[in-house]
């Protein structure tokens, strides 16, 4: 499988460094150089490429700003490079270019893939990249919650069904909890609610309101409001078409237009315009006709009513009251109708809800138990097989009595809603099971297990946390692992067992080293001194990468501190010998 690799830094005016270029490569990487020479300024580096905290102690003194640039080989499709093209990040074929700032006010500013990127997306990549463990940068697996992920994802399939499954069960409890807590802490709210919805429902029901009916009462009240004015004029337009019989000399439309009608009718057949017109002098005669009629019929049916008028604005005075409260007009108060129904059937029913609740609740804290309970199994189980293989890997590490045990405890839950019963106790639950998981060092026999960031000293722990990376890089690998002096205080054969262990640890990551030691040096498919400058800083030629006699003579000064001793010059040919038999 193809993992991301850092594949050189730039540095600008950090610490000693004036101006320098790592180059790195996969596999094994050791940086070596005299104390001082700005080794740790490596590390110190990448942590900033990385998301770590800025410091403006760490600007080269007279420059404006210190500048770590990185770049990164990232395979198209894996999730840094997904999570970086998120962020707007682009790929340079290939390579995702990182650079981080720090000025000497202490402002710091990070690019990612030539885009402004926030701080925090820098650290939120680091998880998925690099594993840093230096003398005083060992946080990772210092956490407790670290140490479970890392124990679940060692423990594989065994822990992650089980986990899966406590994961779903847990998510449907909180949403259970919390609507149960709503129903009940908002009883009371609940209760109002439903008491002004059916004050409302009853008063609209008693009304009885149809559709579009406040229409039709203010057409009809219209209308009855002004009977008389309507009926005269009624009348007066009848007469005027069909005539008035009180009035016989009366002329009206209908006999005026019955003569001319007649008059084109005489003599129509002599010509075809004319006709025409005649023609449409008849239909205005039927139009008339038709009109006056229906206007007789209208005069009589109309009537002023004062008790219907009277009935028809109590009617709206009704539906008025209706639409001042719950609507503009009768259609939005029947939705308003339509949908408190719905509304209030879900609060009528909060004493079943409620039941359903309690019940379902029970029986999810009953299977989260359960769950739980598979899950610390799994868990002691996948703990004592990766203490055992730590342990083991410590005694070829110049810790031959040291013992790590993991302990496996659960918290006591601060009341019963926040517990689950579990092996006759109310424990505390999380997202992740019941477990609280701890990694414990016994330096030497005596001792008692003690957590490793209190138990271990700076070089102890060094050595426990790569003896876990070998133990666990076969379960869930980091593409990178960066060591500072991870062999502070070893020497002999246990020095050659830390180089022979971060070669195994470089079959399947890129490993870099900062080392004092040869042995480790020694088993480096890269190694890279850097040398300071007369003025006593680091600048773009004090770091090297070295072969062949530049590595012997290297080595041969870390051995004896004289790059041309026979005796030195013969034991460094010899480790490198021993370690190319090896890897």
């Amino acid at each position: 499988m193809v993992v991301p690799v850092l594949e050189e830094m730039r540095i600008q005016s950090l610490g000693v460094i004036d101006d320098a270029v790592v180059e790195l490569a996969p596999g094994f990487t050791a940086v070596t150089g005299e104390t001082g020479a700005g080794k740790t300024m490596v590390v110190t580096s990448l942590g900033l490429l990385l998301g770590g905290r800025a410091d403006a102690g760490l600007v080269r003194f007279g420059a404006k700003s210190a500048v770590v640039e990185g770049r990164l080989l990232v395979p198209p499709q894996s999730p840094v490079a997904r999570r970086a093209s998120e962020a707007g990040a682009e790929l340079d074929d290939g390579a995702l270019l990182i650079s981080r700032s720090v000025s000497a006010e202490g402002r710091s500013r990070a690019h990612l893939g030539g885009r402004s990127a926030p701080i925090g997306l820098l650290a939120e990549l680091s998880g998925d990249l690099v594993a840093v463990h230096g003398q005083t940068d060992q946080q990772g697996l210092l956490r407790p919650a670290r140490q479970r992920e890392a124990l679940d994802r060692y423990a594989g399939e065994a822990v992650a069904k089980p986990l899966a499954a406590y994961g779903e069960a847990y998510q449907r409890l909180r949403a259970v909890s919390s609507e149960l807590t709503e129903i009940t802490t908002r009883a009371r709210e609940r209760a109002q609610e439903a008491d002004l919805l059916r004050f409302g429902l009853t008063e609209i029901a008693e009304v009885e309101p149809r559709p579009g009916e406040d229409t039709e009462l203010a057409a009809e009240a219209e209308r009855l409001g002004h009977a008389e004015a309507l009926a005269s004029a009624a009348t007066a337009a009848h007469g005027a078409l069909a005539g008035d019989p009180a009035d016989p000399e009366g002329v009206d439309a209908a006999t005026l237009v019955a003569g001319a009608h007649r008059a084109l009718e005489a003599v129509r057949s002599h010509d075809p315009a004319l006709a025409a017109l005649a023609e449409r002098l008849g239909e205005v005669s039927i139009l008339l006709s038709d009109v006056a009629g229906e206007l007789a019929g209208y005069a009589d049916d109309l009537d002023a009513d004062p008790l219907r008028l009277a009935a028809v604005e109590e009617r709206r005075a009704a539906l008025a009251q209706l639409t001042r409260k719950y609507g503009a007009d009768i259609a939005e108060v029947l939705g308003w109708a339509e949908e408190s129904a719905t509304r209030l059937s879900e609060l009528d029913g909060d004493d079943e809800r409620i039941a359903e609740l309690t019940a379902e609740h029970a029986g999810l804290r009953a299977e989260l138990g359960t769950l739980a309970h598979a899950l610390t199994e799994a868990r002691t189980e996948a703990a004592r097989r990766f203490a055992e293989a730590v342990t083991a890997e410590l005694a070829e590490l110049a810790m031959p009595h040291a013992r790590v045990s993991f302990t496996i405890g659960h918290g006591e839950a601060a009341d019963e809603e926040s517990g689950i019963e579990l092996d006759g106790r109310n424990v505390a639950y999380g997202p992740h099971g019941a477990d609280e998981v701890e990694l414990l060092l016994a330096p030497h026999p005596g001792a008692p297990p003690r957590p490793i960031a209190k138990g271990a000293s700076g070089g102890e722990l060094s050595r426990v946390m790569l003896a876990v990376e070998v133990v666990f890089a076969g379960a869930a690998p980091v593409p990178s692992y960066l060591f500072d002096e991870v062999d502070a205080g070893v020497g002999g054969k246990a020095a050659v067992e830390v180089g022979r262990r971060l070669a195994r640890l470089a079959r399947s990551a890129q490993v870099v080293v900062v080392t004092h030691l040869p042995q480790v040096a020694a088993f480096a498919d890269r190694h890279l001194v850097v040398r300071k400058t007369g003025d006593g800083s680091v600048t773009s030629s004090g770091v090297q990468a070295l072969e062949g006699e530049e590595r012997v003579r290297e080595l041969s000064r870390m051995l004896a501190g004289q790059e041309d001793s026979e005796l030195a010059r013969a034991h460094a040919e010899e480790l490198l010998e021993t370690a190319r038999s090896e890897v």
